[in-house]
């Protein structure tokens, strides 16, 4: 078994490369990259040259290019100990055309252009655009150099990146020692109460390790998942805490700031991070913090987008497998009879209805019933989630009817039942000790993938019941062209492929002990 599982989760993670690799060629290669400044409302307010740097800045940031700006040349110039920061501001102001470059920053355009070109860069350099005498709109002169990159590099940074550990040493300029403090009394709590952390100075979030009362109770900022940052979607958030965060209104409750001040605020402490000159630039984090960690989420009463999602869907995949399961025996039992016909029209009804047809009758139904048809995170009323776990379960009781009904009638015809018969037993401990025994293996294969399943959440019927759940998550994101979301989901789903694979394989040695993944030498 050992051996079986170590080449199944590498046979997965290859799949997992493949996969991810396939969705950035189409993604990188096959789309029109200049698609995703279709709903960027500052690319329209750009102009001239300036429109055409903020292009490349973008593609940069979605994956396409390395791109870099002389600006930030001469910067790396003035850290490595190369210049002065009196060299670099004569070397900035290139000219609005090539000609009226001064002498030392021709001398420094000539080295950032020679320094690219042989790294394979392309250079550009964009005179200033007039109107007259007076500089045009978005004219100001831009020089930069870009290069593409390849589909694998993109592959090998995304995977090598999945995964981000926290150290003293992961931000410059702080205030005080690097290194960690452990308490037994959070200060976030007021440090009035038993509550363990580990707080981080130099680190990029301040809580290294925490308490509270939300589930699973303990959380760690030393380890962080990054599945791709969203642009469009969620702008600069992370695609797991796009899909995990907190939604709907802010629970306000009193919090006790680093500098001890006390206020009712929805701020949550825990999720501080470093923000370099924070404080001395607000006076409202001058009140509040002590140290340039004051970027900070705030709660909300409201669950997350895969919580929303999980909650109806696990409800979901309750219901069809505690009703599907003893209607498809009771049909397989009754095979030929009332009970066996009407079962079969419902099967029949749910393949040939198409789903969004049922969903709308089902919401029409719930309406004149006086049940909430469209979702509201503020709304404290369970019924809300009615509706859509009974459209969801619909399909799924009437696939696990068929399956059930259709295994158990073949059962009932192996020879191992005609002895059972023979034997004496009665119908009853066939149908118990070896027939439902035997029918149930292939179906139990197919637990873990519609538990975790639940996660990914369903598209028709979330976009329907008004759900703000993770089910359209990926179809948002590829009509804004996100190319962070589309990877990242991508990976997630594929994941979940491949965990509830390698489970239900698990669960099915488990159920039936002749099922062995050993390999025995003959």
């Amino acid at each position: 078994m050992a051996k079986y599982l170590i080449n199944r989760i590498l046979y997965g993670l290859f799949s997992l490369v493949v996969v991810v690799a396939i969705v950035m060629i189409l993604i990188y290669s096959l789309l029109n990259r200049d698609l995703i400044f279709a709903g960027d409302s500052t690319y329209v307010k750009q102009s001239g040259n300036q429109k055409e740097a903020y292009m490349y800045s973008k593609w940069e940031l979605y994956g396409y290019v390395d791109y870099v700006p002389y600006a930030d040349y001469l910067k790396d110039l003035v850290k490595d100990g190369v210049i002065d920061e009196e060299t670099r501001s004569a070397a900035a102001s290139f000219g609005r055309t090539e000609a009226k470059d001064s002498e030392i920053a021709a001398e420094y355009v000539a080295k950032f252009k020679a320094f690219y070109e042989k790294k394979g860069y392309t250079v550009v350099r964009l005179d200033a655009k007039m109107n007259g005498k007076k500089l045009a709109n978005g004219g100001q002169q831009q020089l930069f150099a870009y290069r593409n990159l390849p589909v694998g590099h993109r592959v090998w940074k995304y995977f090598t990146g999945l995964l981000s550990f926290d150290n003293i040493h992961k931000v410059e300029n702080i205030v005080g020692d690097r290194g960690l403090t452990f308490t037994l009394h959070d200060p976030a709590y007021g440090g009035n109460k038993f509550s363990p952390a580990i707080l981080g100075n130099g680190t990029y979030h301040k809580y290294l390790l925490y308490c509270d009362d939300r589930f699973p109770y303990v959380h760690q900022h030393f380890v962080t998942l990054n599945l791709g940052m969203s642009y469009s979607v969620n702008q600069g958030v992370d695609v797991f805490t796009t899909m995990t965060a907190t939604q709907g209104s802010y629970v306000r409750r009193m919090v006790t700031y680093p500098t001890g001040l006390t206020e009712e605020s929805a701020d949550d402490l825990h999720t501080a991070t470093y923000l370099e000159g924070s404080l001395a630039a607000s006076l409202v984090y001058a009140d509040r913090f002590a140290d340039d960690y004051t970027n900070v989420i705030t709660k909300k009463g409201g669950l997350s987008k895969v919580g929303y999602s999980f909650v109806i869907g696990i409800i979901e995949v309750v219901l069809a497998y505690v009703i599907g399961i003893p209607i498809g025996v009771l049909m397989s039992r009754k095979k030929d009879k009332l009970a066996d016909k009407l079962g079969t029209i419902y099967i029949v009804f749910v393949i040939a209805v198409p789903s969004l047809a049922y969903i709308f009758m089902i919401k029409a139904i719930g309406g004149k019933l006086g049940l909430p048809t469209t979702f509201d995170m503020e709304s404290a009323s369970r019924l809300m989630y009615v509706l859509p776990i009974i459209s969801l379960s619909l399909p799924s009781i009437g696939g696990l009817m068929k399956w059930m009904r259709r295994f158990m009638i073949d059962q009932m015809n192996s020879d191992y039942v005609k002895f059972a018969r023979s034997g004496g037993l009665s119908e009853r401990e066939i149908f118990s000790k070896h027939i439902m025994k035997n029918a149930v293996i292939p179906i139990v294969h197919d637990i873990p993938g519609s538990v975790l399943f639940a996660l990914v959440g369903a598209i028709i019927t979330e976009r329907v019941y008004v759900v703000p759940g993770a089910g359209n998550l990926l179809t948002i994101a590829i009509n804004k062209y996100d190319n962070g979301v589309i990877v990242g989901v991508t990976l997630f789903y594929a994941t979940l492929s491949v965990v509830a694979l390698i489970l239900g394989d698990v669960l099915m040695s488990i159920v039936d002990p002749r099922i062995s993944y050993t390999t025995k030498d003959r």
